[in-house]
């Protein structure tokens, strides 16, 4: 059992009010919470959520305050701290919390867990093997903050014409969207299309995959019919965009998109790639943000009208520029799109190490 490797304990009350301006951190169920003058507990230690967040477990490499929400690996008995680290990752603790209004993890469910640790130089390697790959997950995560960071510097000053590439130096245009679009109004043709929504984090998605079936009904008669390279504004608020988004239909020929949904094309002599990454950069949230008078409505939906919408304005450099801008800002995400690949595949071959080595079907050599 669990309880014959590692002991949990409970740990101790200190309220923010009554911590004192210093150095250690007191944590809590969610990670640090405050700071504190007195350590609890010497390192390395391991702490995980007993009440309210159950399930993440930290590794605290200087003196730390357990706070009365954790528990806290109290005796290693001659276990390898880093390894009953990952152990503790690999059980999933938030499976043995018990069900209430707040999530509690009781430590005696943890201590009668069946368990077979391996001997302690076998213990000391798989935690070695398991940080490399820790640290080449962080290295990853920091690559992908620096590529998001330079990736928004790079929209915010070449898109409003504060950063120019070199070579272009005329004045930019502004023009609502009116003037340089056509709506869409087409309904279907029979053929056999996908139906589609928007999602505000990736685009467009088949509206099946992402509600698990088909919210369409017979309104879907009623449905847009959108072909590549079109663009249609969702005006659902969401946490990313406020005032909603515009995304251009790229994965999919052709699709169905609702009728509340603001479609249209640009014109010709216009940078489709430009003006895609002109609205992922919500261009045109302080303008929508004017034109919403009444709030949402029970549907969810802003009270913004194609008209509206349309009245919006937006930059116009030459052609030119537009391509040049857009095909930097494609760098851009495409190097972004490519280290969230990475990253992910390392968490996935991490996960599937760590069932291997932790549940013993794989050894390891000392």
């Amino acid at each position: 059992m669990v309880l014959d490797f590692f002991k949990l304990q409970r740990g101790f009350d200190l309220t923010k009010a009554e911590a004192r301006d210093g150095p250690i951190p007191v944590y809590s169920s969610s990670g640090i919470s405050y700071f504190h003058d007195t350590m609890r507990v010497a390192p390395p230690g391991i702490v995980t959520g007993r009440k309210g967040a159950v399930g993440p477990v930290y590794f605290v490499e200087t003196p730390f305050w357990p706070h009365d929400t954790t528990l806290w690996v109290t005796d290693f008995k001659k276990s390898n701290p880093k390894f009953v680290w990952y152990f503790l990752q690999w059980m999933d603790l938030s499976r043995l919390g018990e069900a209430s209004s707040v999530p509690t993890l009781n430590r005696n469910n943890v201590h009668r867990q069946k368990c077979v640790f391996p001997p302690l130089p076998e213990q000391k390697k798989i935690a070695e093997i398991l940080s490399t790959w820790d640290k080449a997950i962080e290295t990853t995560e920091k690559r992908l903050a620096n590529a998001e960071a330079q990736k928004q510097s790079l929209m915010q000053q070449l898109l409003t014409g504060k950063r120019r590439l070199k070579g272009f130096s005329g004045p930019w245009l502004h023009k609502p969207l009116a003037e340089i679009s056509t709506r869409i109004q087409r309904k279907t043709d029979g053929g056999d299309h996908p139906i589609l929504t928007i999602s505000s984090t990736i685009g467009f998605v088949r509206q099946d995959q992402k509600y698990r079936r088909y919210m369409a009904g017979k309104s879907v008669e009623n449905y847009i019919l959108l072909r590549q390279g079109e663009f249609a504004y969702n005006k659902g608020n969401s946490k990313t965009f406020e005032f909603g988004c515009v995304f251009d239909l790229n994965e999919f020929p052709t699709g169905l998109v609702p009728h509340v949904y603001v479609c249209f094309r640009l014109r010709e002599g216009l940078s489709r790639r430009f003006f895609k990454a002109l609205f992922a950069a919500d261009y045109l949230r302080p303008q929508l943000g004017r034109l919403v008078n009444t709030g949402v409505r029970n549907n969810g939906l802003l009270n913004i009208s194609p008209s509206q919408f349309l009245t919006t304005q937006v930059p116009v450099p030459a052609y030119a520029e537009q391509e040049a801008i857009g095909a930097v800002l494609e760098e851009a995400t495409a190097l972004e799109v490519k280290l969230k690949s990475d990253l992910e595949l390392l968490r996935l071959e991490k996960s599937a190490l760590m069932q291997q080595l932790l549940s013993g079907k794989r050894r390891v050599v000392i």
